[in-house]
């Protein structure tokens, strides 16, 4: 297909238009014919961009052919800085690290056909960006200029006499003459910036538009600290005369997390089988599905409870009785009176032996009042992919209540999740029961020292430890994380593993969920033929 004899033969022909998944080979082959040398978007790239940031992947059509594409992302750009490269920015490509509260729209790419160049539509590309950072109020557009004619004066002069060469207008730099025309002022030469780029000997200039139209949020602050306070409760178990009784408990502690003003308060798992102590003995298995009974009261209790206290509260566990099985799910009470969901995906041998649990489908990551968080129940902690991909989805703080009978399942418990806050750079707030309920078959015993964990580097505590109960002595502990502080160690940290992932290696990805199995068939003393429970098994964890 040929192009028009002139841009003003383009008018009406063209359409800027949001990129679709349908239009990758097209924007690959754009790159490849753009730049030639340079990588094109994986897939898994650009499907990532259309997830994460829909609105800032936007194309040129031309009789139905894609001819210019442009890529670009929100961010906070102090948190980068004028001395960043690009795997940064763009979280080695895959812009998850988009924040839809920044005040920068960041573009990563133009490219446009070489056949149609010339013909406006990299200045179409760049108006649409200025129009989204009008719509969106942002304070201004940066760009991480190549200089790919730099090559050709390489011998002669280096790179910052260059740019003010081309600034004077006295040499034309394929990319930063059409930036500067487009509106853009010079902020800083930035060494290494896209280190395969021979063409510009990876330097690249950083750019500015600014935003005339902007208007400061009067809600939005510049703040070096985002303090969420969390309480963690170490709860003990014991008999209880009826609902009411153990409700009288649960409240007496989310007053006292109301009183030091947490924004969270986390229970330990299974503790509502604390309700097992009033009612008729049965079988482990069908004891369990007692509890189910008391569903209603529970989330009634929680949304009245979150609501008087003005808390949001993680509450533990509770087995909850579905259409297809028996499954241990943790609630999260919002204090505006929303509720979330969060099942146990992976279920210990002896749960399914006593209890026949049925394991979750799927990781799920809650907005909250106070930042993004997760909830990882007991031994899902010890499996590293599940808090990966909630770190992946946005986590800034992960629940774990558990319940263990031992010191080596609370060990096993506590040193994962210390892994998990270092290897994804995110707070860790663990909550176990303690105490003895003799009448309850496999949940007679707990071993607990519940704890706060951060990551470890000079802006946290010394030992990655905010707060820790005493063993097995029903307490609390409270502390303060800083999600600001969490966010620029994730950037400039002394290590940073999370932005360091080898993704050209490796990757963590969440399949769609499995087909439903059969139930799980509950093995207990009642199936077993015995008059008396079998020997006892370690609980969890």
């Amino acid at each position: 297909m040929l192009p028009p004899d002139s841009a003003d033969d383009f008018e009406g022909l063209l359409r800027v238009r949001p990129l679709t998944e349908d239009d990758y080979d097209a924007v690959v082959r754009l790159q490849q014919a753009g730049f030639p040398g340079m990588p094109p978007w994986t897939p898994r790239e650009f499907a990532s961009h259309l997830a994460v940031f829909p609105e800032g992947q936007l194309g040129v059509e031309y009789q139905g052919q894609i001819v210019g594409s442009s890529s670009s992302l929100v961010v906070d750009f102090d948190e980068y800085g004028e001395r960043h490269d690009w795997d940064a920015i763009t979280a080695n490509g895959l812009i998850t690290n988009h924040d839809g509260a920044g005040d920068t729209l960041y573009g990563i790419e133009v490219v446009v056909d070489p056949t149609y160049r010339g013909l406006r539509i990299g200045r179409r590309l760049y108006e649409a960006r200025k129009a989204l950072a009008r719509q969106m109020n942002l304070r201004r557009i940066i760009v991480g200029g190549r200089l790919p004619g730099y090559a050709a004066h390489a011998g002669a002069m280096r790179v910052p006499e260059y740019v003010e060469a081309v600034i004077r207008a006295d040499l034309r730099d394929p990319v930063l003459t059409f930036q500067l025309a487009n509106g853009f002022v010079v902020k800083r030469i930035v060494r290494d910036y896209l280190p395969e780029d021979d063409a510009s000997y990876g330097h690249a200039v950083i750019l500015e538009w600014v935003n005339l139209h902007y208007s400061p949020h009067p809600k939005r602050r510049n703040r070096a600290t985002f303090p969420v306070r969390v309480c963690t409760v170490q709860y003990q178990m014991r008999a209880v005369a009826d609902f009411d009784d153990f409700a009288r408990q649960v409240e007496f502690f989310v007053d006292v997390a109301a009183g030091y003003e947490a924004d969270f308060v986390l229970f330990p798992e299974m503790f509502t089988l604390q309700l097992l102590s009033f009612l008729p003995p049965q079988s482990p298995g069908a004891g369990v599905r007692q509890l189910t009974q008391f569903t209603p009261e529970l989330v009634e209790m929680g949304q009245r409870l979150a609501l008087k206290y003005n808390v949001n509260i993680v509450a533990g566990s509770h087995y909850t009785e579905r259409e297809d099985g028996l499954y241990n799910v943790a609630t999260l009470f919002h204090r505006d009176g929303r509720t979330d969901e969060q099942a146990k995906l992976h279920i210990t041998p002896s749960e399914q032996r006593f209890w026949g649990t049925r394991a979750g489908r799927a990781i799920h990551v809650f907005d909250t009042d106070r930042g993004k968080v997760a909830i990882s129940i007991c031994y899902d902690t010890e499996f590293p992919e599940v808090a990966r991909i909630a770190t992946q989805k946005g986590a800034q703080i992960l629940f774990v209540p558990f319940c263990t009978d031992n010191r080596q399942g609370h060990l096993r418990v506590m040193r994962c999740a210390q892994a998990r806050a270092i290897e994804n750079q995110l707070y860790v707030v663990t909550s176990g029961c303690v105490g003895n309920i003799p009448s309850v078959e496999n949940m007679d015993v707990h071993y607990a020292q519940s704890g706060i964990f951060t990551p470890s580097d000079f802006p946290f505590p010394p030992d990655g430890v905010a707060g820790l109960c005493e063993p097995n002595v029903e307490t609390v502990v409270v502390a303060d994380l800083d999600l600001e502080t969490l966010r620029r160690n994730r950037v400039d940290g002394t290590v940073r593993p999370w932005r360091d992932r080898r993704l050209d290696l490796y990757e963590v990805v969440e399949k769609e969920p499995p087909p439903t199995p059969a139930p799980p068939r509950v093995v207990d003393a009642v199936s077993l033929g015995f008059e008396t429970t079998p020997p006892r098994e370690p609980t969890h964890g």
